[in-house]
């Protein structure tokens, strides 16, 4: 099992910019990705906004391309999503997820969500 917990999101203005945390504990040294989604108001489908594997292999959403950056702390089982320049657009919930496993075989869990808006 690997429990997931989200932290970072808030109200930011157009331009302006956050941090996402999200840090997993419980079996956390057999995870393989590490990222998130985002699910925003009214939109019946979730989108990639990025995703990190052990290797360090990042794939990120188009949307998303130039303005936000993945890492991982693999010691401390916690990836950031550093988001810059946020658009109104931006506005989601945002959901950590892992897939727990390897690339072929993996369990994924999900974060809570954390809210982020952007507005003026």
């Amino acid at each position: 099992q690997v429990q997931l917990v989200e932290s970072g999101g808030g109200l930011v203005q157009p331009g302006g910019s956050l941090r996402l945390s999200c840090a997993a504990s419980g079996s956390s040294s057999g995870i393989y990705r590490m990222g998130w989604t985002r699910q925003a108001p009214g939109k019946q489908h979730s989108e990639l906004v990025a995703d990190i594997t052990s290797d360090g292999i990042t794939n990120y959403g188009d949307s998303v391309k130039g303005r936000f950056t993945i890492s991982r702390d693999t010691a401390k089982s916690t990836a950031y999503l550093q988001m810059n320049n946020l658009k109104p657009e931006d506005t989601a919930v945002y959901y950590c997820n892992v897939d727990f496993g390897n690339e072929f075989e993996f369990t994924k869990y999900w974060g809570q969500g954390t809210q982020v808006t952007v507005s003026s």
